[in-house]
């Protein structure tokens, strides 16, 4: 592993080094402010106590981190553009590192100590948008393509809308066991008790048996959901870092073997060969005029022996072939639907007969990573116009994945160590916010129907989240769903606390660009003195 750093200055080497330590105690921060949002039910209604609570949270934090891929990680690796990273010095790139890690812990820790259920994940991409800008503004970039803005849409799309769904989801879920509840037993509607009336009703502290089992379970799925999103947003910064400052080594997956090139090789092939096949319909938005590269030698090419298209040989590859290692750091071409096909020979020619990522220089390796992105990202866009058939939208997505799968990726060590974190960090800290959850959002305690669908609704709606690659607040979800189900049962809210989480949710995204612009300066005035 070590020598994917060989050739950082030691310097550069101690300050990775420290700002790994920040990434970590980000993730440990978040641990401790987050850690409420799954054990604060099951510890207001009595169903576990709040010592065993956390060490559960703590253990499914890790599993759901470890057990949740990816693709939230890389949601905000991307909400960066490569070029950003890629393009600047190691110093810079870790002064937007220490800038972005600053100001999340800062406003967390700072909403923490004042019981505020704020956001981490709103906290971290309103850092990353401020680093974005600010190095726009620096550099005298276009601020426009200082971050990736159809990822950035996306993403503010998912946290406006997550707690909306939470609200509304929760709230339809308690009008469900009410109708359960009414047309039975007095069994049934002990489930609308709260613990201080089934303490003074039957005489015992916790919730019936079977209710607490789902008040349990439905908090196990809060906490995996949690470390299945929130801890691949400590992968995903992580990731940013060594990719700015030690980009040989991360741009792409070192470690992959040939057999996981030759099968991105492959992809790229199969892509350009449906391009061929595909000329009628997509010549409006493709560029055909791109003479086509051979396939480099060894390359499976079924999908052209299958379709009989006949394939546009260019008379100058081999001579592109023999210097493309000359020509492989200039990005000559911007990355649209319509240099399709260019992107793809360029790729072609690189890939060659290669084995292993070594045999590439460092530049070559960072342009492999902006040919299969682009690739990806055109391959992506085919596959959403209405006129291609279902077959083909999964085999474009197929492809799709076998090309990102060698730039999406982290190492092991990487996922452990938040894992970690994260994990730890959920086992202290979560009395200050547990308790406006609990007690401060309604104007009266929490029933066991209350908490059961706030809990579920936030387990469900994040894990879905996670694997579709949308960050979500679980903070803002759960607490939500809590207040969906207070205006449902008709006990109301507490209009103070209600007005100090909108006033937490509307300034976050500014403060943190604020706070980590104004730091990313400060940081790089102190590394050019």
């Amino acid at each position: 592993m070590l020598h994917l750093f060989t050739g950082l200055e030691l310097k550069t080497g101690l300050m990775l080094v420290l700002a790994l330590i920040f990434v970590l105690v980000y993730e440990a921060i978040n641990g401790f402010h987050d850690t409420a949002n799954a054990v604060a039910i099951v510890i207001y209604t009595r169903a576990l106590r709040s010592q065993l609570a956390s060490a559960m949270s703590g253990v499914f934090n890790f599993i759901g981190v470890w057990m949740g891929g990816l693709s939230v990680a890389y949601t905000i690796v991307h909400l960066l553009p490569t070029d950003v990273l890629l393009n600047v010095s190691s110093a810079h790139s870790l002064a937007m590192i220490f800038a972005m890690l600053l100001a999340a812990i800062l406003w967390n820790f700072g909403t923490w100590y004042f019981g505020l259920p704020a956001s981490s994940s709103h906290t971290l991409i309103g850092a990353i948008i401020g680093i974005g800008l600010t190095n726009a503004l620096v550099s005298d970039n276009s601020v426009m393509q200082a971050l990736n803005t159809p990822k950035l849409i996306e993403i503010f799309l998912s946290l406006i809308i997550s707690p909306v769904v939470g609200l509304v989801l929760a709230g339809a879920m308690v009008l469900i066991l009410r109708h359960y509840s009414l047309s039975n037993t007095q069994k049934r509607q002990r489930l609308h008790l709260t613990p201080v009336e089934r303490e003074k009703q039957d005489g015992k502290s916790q919730p019936p048996f079977l209710t607490r089992i789902a008040l349990i379970i439905s908090a196990v799925g809060v906490s995996f959901s949690h470390g299945a999103n929130d801890g691949q947003k400590g992968i995903g910064l992580i990731m940013v870092m060594l990719i700015g400052v030690a980009p040989a080594g991360f741009v792409v997956n070192m470690n992959a073997s040939s057999y996981d090139i030759s099968r991105t090789r492959d992809a790229i092939n199969y892509l350009q060969q449906y391009y061929i096949q595909h000329h009628s319909s997509l010549f409006h938005v493709i560029d055909y005029n791109e003479q086509i590269t051979p396939p480099p030698l060894g390359a499976v090419n079924t999908a052209t022996a299958n379709s009989g298209s006949p394939l546009l040989l260019s008379a100058d590859s081999s001579a592109k072939l023999a210097n493309s290692q000359a020509h492989a750091g200039s990005k000559e071409f911007s990355c649209n639907l319509s240099n399709a096909l260019i992107a793809i020979n360029r790729a072609l020619l690189l890939f060659g007969k290669l084995n292993s990522y070594e045999q590439l220089n460092p530049e070559e390796r960072s342009y492999v990573r902006y040919l299969l992105i682009c690739i990806a990202d055109t391959a992506d866009k085919v596959a959403k116009f209405p006129e291609t058939s279902t077959m083909d939208k999964r085999l474009l997505s197929k492809l799709r994945q076998d090309l990102l799968d060698m730039v999406e990726y982290a190492p092991i060590w990487i996922i452990i160590a938040v894992a970690l974190a994260l994990s730890l960090g959920t086992m202290i800290g979560w009395r200050r916010i547990s308790t406006t959850i609990g007690e401060k959002i309604g104007k009266q305690d929490l029933t066991y129907a209350q908490g059961l669908s706030a809990q579920m609704t936030a387990a469900v709606s994040i894990c879905i989240a996670s694997y579709t690659g949308m960050p979500v607040s679980t903070t803002h979800v759960l607490s939500s769903a809590v207040t969906g189900t207070m205006l449902v049962d008709g006990s109301g809210v507490q209009g103070k606390t209600i007005k100090h989480i909108l006033m937490a949710w509307v300034l976050t995204l500014p403060v943190a660009i604020i706070l980590a612009g104004s730091l990313y300066l400060l940081i790089l005035k102190l590394i050019l003195i």
